[in-house]
């Protein structure tokens, strides 16, 4: 029986619906930890020696020695937290290599003898089956063993506890108190799987703060250091939920707490940071102190701070942190990130990363934005000193009343909705200009450094934000370090220019006309494949690049403009270079568009089809129409009756410019219909006869509801005058809806065929 109370021991699963609910399933997947509850306990996979831990789940009044026949036999907790949809508690057996052959037995894997857990016990521990093993008696007895040792370990460890979570769970004091009175060591008792304490539940609820503030009355100080099973104190928890006011009462008891670290190595603060809790991070920074051990200003703790700090887009404490401790802007993880690298790669805080249309464009451009300086307080900043820093003033009467004239007029509710999307326009305006304010900082932190040690910092900062495809970073980076041109990158040999140009990154290319005539020095070089910018270029776009663009010959024409735009920077020898795969540029250009190009075709042929067919429709009717005016004629002269009537003279202008607008439509839908579909044809022709053909059909629909119109007023005018109002109403229709569906392809034709361009010189700053 002592075997079987053993294996019973072995394989313990608790329902655990009743802590599904608790916000430690938030964690990251790193900090999830399995535990030896061996005498002196210890984390079984923490990447740090157990000994440094300094934590005894032993000495917590919480015996586990004792389980278990072997010596030196424990229980090993797999208390694993997200593992599971719904997390559970498993209690396998551990051995230290103690007994059993010195064999390790956990989870049923092959031990160091070469023997198997199953074979040690006669079968699978825990099963939903009976697993055979010495004999059947054998089995039919173990297993009524384990489920009844199951369950009296259950009602052991949680059972009595239950009651005081769900509590916790509820800030109800009253039935905690209850429990307290009876046993003042509850108040440090273990009640869920996670192992935490009623004050890790109380915090981590964030809205139990009265009851914390009771439970703290009874709690030594020293007891609110106690880690759940990743390590983590109720100061962690706090961090993770931001509960500021049940952290502030746990740093007046226990300043401690704050320099106290997880199994992952990180302090509360940064917890506070990584989930994005602002009030909660500025009290626990202001509270923090340097030249202490785990100081989160200094080493690895302080970098990890400020990287989490920035990737969690809070620029203005960030600014604070470099200003009061600038050694941080020079410092770097264990993985080789640091404060740079961090800002390189995150697109969406500049203005890059955002796709206004031209009417969010205007309003974001008529945001004021300046800086100013601001006198930091221990409410609302995080060191004491003044700080350079960037801010959005509240709207100017002027240009906040004409927004809101010009959204919502009057109307309350229109002008409340538009008041909020002005500030939302404000805030973003407002973190881009922080995040620029944090990017010059941190680059300005790096010239002090000498230049090997500097480069390696910036080097993988540019790599990253041209990759990423944000030219505010790259640009600053190549003002204050212009030798950063000719880093590469590892993976490829590509150049920032090189990079931009296989991405389609535009922003970044044109960077390149603002630097001096050795531009050309850095664009006629190879990667390691001996690709040059146009085999670069010659490479389909990526497809989130592609499908900027509408339709497919849309985009072959955009793939068109780079590949000949590539061609100004590579020397006519370079224009038939061959690659690694023995490939000119044309010739790579043709294979990787074939399917491009084909697709494109179809689209052109398809459209022109179609506007072919409304074309002709409407030639015929304006043809028709000419020779039975309305009203009739006199007989006698074959005079139009209406012919000194301004009405008259409408529909016959409209007539004739609507039969003479479609018949040229026509011409050009089936010139496109006829067309070779030669690769070139897509950079110019085809979409120029594409474009007329639209403009010209739209004029000729516009002319035709202008011509009908008029007829009815002729007839209509004097004895139904009610139908001329619906009418014309109903006229707009047509016209609306062809704008609304086909007139942003136009525009987009026009554009992208006659306009500027998408590569050119956007910026009068000189780069090198």
């Amino acid at each position: 029986m002592e075997s079987s109370n053993e294996s019973s021991l072995a394989n313990l699963y608790l329902n655990d619906s009743i802590w599904s609910t608790n916000y430690a399933a938030k964690r990251p997947a790193e900090e999830r930890r399995n535990y030896d509850f061996r005498q002196g306990g210890g984390d079984a996979v923490s990447s740090f020696p157990v000994n440094d831990l300094k934590y005894d789940f032993d000495n917590d009044n919480v015996k586990y020695s004792g389980f278990g026949s072997q010596a030196g036999t424990g229980l090993n907790g797999g208390f694993n937290k997200g593992v599971y949809s719904s997390p559970s508690l498993s209690f396998n057996s551990y051995s230290k290599r103690v007994g059993f052959g010195n064999n390790v037995v956990v989870n049923g894997k092959v031990n160091e003898g070469g023997r198997n857990n199953e074979e040690e016990y006669g079968g699978k521990f825990g099963g939903e089956k009976n697993n055979k093993g010495n004999n059947e008696e054998s089995d039919n007895k173990d297993s009524n063993c384990e489920s009844k040792g199951a369950e009296n370990l259950k009602r052991q460890l949680f059972g009595k506890n239950l009651r005081l979570y769900r509590a916790a769970q509820r800030g109800d004091w009253k039935t905690a108190e209850k429990f307290f009175d009876k046993n003042r060591e509850e108040t440090k008792a273990i009640v869920n799987a996670n192992l935490e304490t009623v004050l890790h539940v109380a915090v981590g609820t964030g809205k139990a703060n009265d009851f914390v503030k009771k439970l703290l009355e009874l709690l030594p100080n020293e007891t609110l250091a106690q880690k759940n099973d990743v390590g983590e104190t109720a100061l962690h928890s706090a961090a993770m939920v931001g509960n500021t006011e049940a952290a502030v009462m746990l740093v007046n008891r226990n300043p401690d707490l704050l320099y106290i670290t997880n199994y992952g190595f990180r302090l509360p603060v940064q917890l506070a940071a990584i989930y994005g809790h602002k009030d909660t991070l500025v009290y626990l920074i202001s509270m923090s102190k340097q030249n202490l051990e785990h100081s989160p200003f200094e080493g690895q703790l302080g970098v990890r701070l400020l990287t989490s700090v920035i990737a969690s887009e809070m620029f203005d404490v960030a600014l604070e942190l470099v200003e009061k401790y600038p050694d941080l802007a020079r410092s770097r993880r264990a993985d080789g990130y640091s404060a740079l690298t961090t800002i390189a790669e995150m697109n969406s805080v500049f203005p890059s990363g955002e796709s206004f249309g031209w009417w969010k464009s205007f309003i974001y451009s008529r945001i004021p934005l300046k800086l100013s300086t601001l006198k930091a307080s221990h409410s609302s900043s995080v060191v004491d000193g003044d700080i350079e820093n960037v801010t959005c003033d509240d709207p100017p009467y002027q240009t906040s009343s004409l927004f809101l004239i010009i959204c919502g007029g009057n109307v309350p509710e229109v002008r409340i909705y538009a008041l909020e999307r002005y500030r939302t326009f404000r805030d973003k305006k407002l973190m881009h200009g922080q995040a620029l304010q944090l990017l010059k900082s941190l680059c300005r932190r790096l010239e002090s450094l000498p230049e090997s040690e500097a480069s390696i910092i910036y080097s993988r900062a540019i790599i990253l934000a041209a990759n990423f495809g944000i030219h505010e970073v790259v640009e600053i980076i190549l003002d204050m370090f212009p030798a950063a041109l000719n880093n590469v990158d590892p993976d490829n040999g590509r150049n920032v220019f090189l990079i931009a140009a296989r991405n389609r990154f535009e922003n970044v290319f044109n960077l390149i006309y603002q630097m001096s005539d050795r531009k050309h020095q850095f664009c006629d070089i190879a990667d390691y494949q001996n690709n040059n910018l146009m085999h670069l270029c010659a490479k389909l776009a990526p497809p989130h690049k592609l499908n900027i663009v509408p339709g497919a010959a849309l985009q072959m024409q955009r793939e068109l403009q780079w590949f000949k735009e590539m061609e100004k920077f590579v020397r006519p020898s370079r224009r038939i270079w061959t690659n690694s795969d023995n490939e000119t540029p044309r010739m790579l250009f043709t294979k990787e568009h074939q399917e491009l190009k084909a697709q494109g075709e179809r689209w052109m042929k398809d459209t022109s089809n179609s506007c072919t067919i409304a074309a002709s429709l409407i030639a015929t009717v304006m043809f028709a129409a000419a020779f039975t005016v309305p009203g009739g004629i006199i007989t006698e002269t074959g005079i139009p009756i209406f012919l000194d009537q301004f009405p008259f003279i409408l529909f016959a202008i409209s007539d004739a410019i609507s039969l003479f607008t479609s018949i040229t439509s026509l011409l050009m839908f089936l010139s496109i219909l006829t067309s070779r579909y030669a690769e070139e044809d897509f950079l110019y022709v085809l979409p120029k006869r594409l474009g007329i053909g639209l403009f010209t059909l739209f004029i000729s629909i516009t002319f035709m509801m202008a011509a009908f119109s008029a007829t009815l007023y002729l007839v209509f005018r004097g004895k139904e005058a009610w139908l001329l109002t619906p009418v014309a109403v109903l006229a707009c229709l047509p016209v609306t809806s062809f704008m609304l569906l086909q007139f942003p392809l136009l525009v987009d034709l026009i554009y992208s065929t006659y306009g500027p361009g998408i590569l050119g010189k956007k910026s009068d700053l000189l780069l090198y």
